[in-house]
């Protein structure tokens, strides 16, 4: 049998026309089945409602701050929506672009990743605690220096994993930064200036 005939009918015996009439169907079935159990619906919304508020107690950037939040938000929206530090910014949300690294009690982490609930009595950095004052951090003035940027969106991100990067022990070459900062992603490819940066900075983190 041709496979092109009017009726539409191939060697299967099913023809196109009865295909797409039962898709449509089915197409048509899906809000009706929705429209039928609104109970389903709310169900997830009266969970949503009932869920307790934790109390966390943590430092960042050197002073304490106490937050009462939904024990499944992270510490990425709490630093950007409670506290309105700004400077960690969201990226790929799924912890793998690194562009809202911080710090919890010194070492580098993901706060997309990171439950608030977690960091409860600990401490927390973020680019916005870099700084002394008007006096930059080294890797800050580095990443100015050699102009390690271009969009500034992955900048926080890369200069706190920088920083926490060198704490963990200063890389001996250049390809060691490079395996060491394969975490956070630059779109605008500053890689090769990014690189210089963390040299220059390292030396005077010593």
């Amino acid at each position: 049998m041709n496979p092109n005939d009017d009726d539409g009918q191939g060697r299967s015996g099913v023809a196109r026309r009865s295909v797409l009439g039962g898709g449509a169907a089915a197409a048509l079935a899906i809000p009706l089945l929705q429209g039928g159990a609104p109970a389903a619906q709310a169900a997830p919304v009266a969970e949503a409602a009932s869920v307790e508020l934790v109390t966390v107690k943590v430092k960042v950037n050197g002073k304490p701050v106490t937050v009462r939040v939904d024990p499944r938000v992270t510490l990425l929206d709490t630093l950007r929506e409670e506290l309105e530090l700004t400077g960690t910014k969201k990226g790929c949300d799924r912890g793998q672009c690194g562009a809202c690294t911080v710090h919890v009690d010194g070492r580098r982490v993901l706060s997309c990743l990171t439950l608030v609930a977690t960091v409860d009595e600990r401490e927390v950095t973020t680019i916005e605690g870099l700084a002394r004052g008007d006096v930059l951090h080294p890797m800050q003035q580095a990443f100015i220096e050699r102009d390690g940027l271009q969009c500034g969106f992955c900048t926080p991100g890369q200069i706190m994993s920088a920083v926490g990067m060198v704490q963990e022990g200063p890389a001996r070459t250049d390809d060691e930064i490079r395996e060491r900062m394969s975490g956070n992603i630059c779109r605008c490819s500053c890689y090769p200036f990014i690189v210089d940066a963390i040299r220059d900075a390292q030396k005077v983190m010593r």
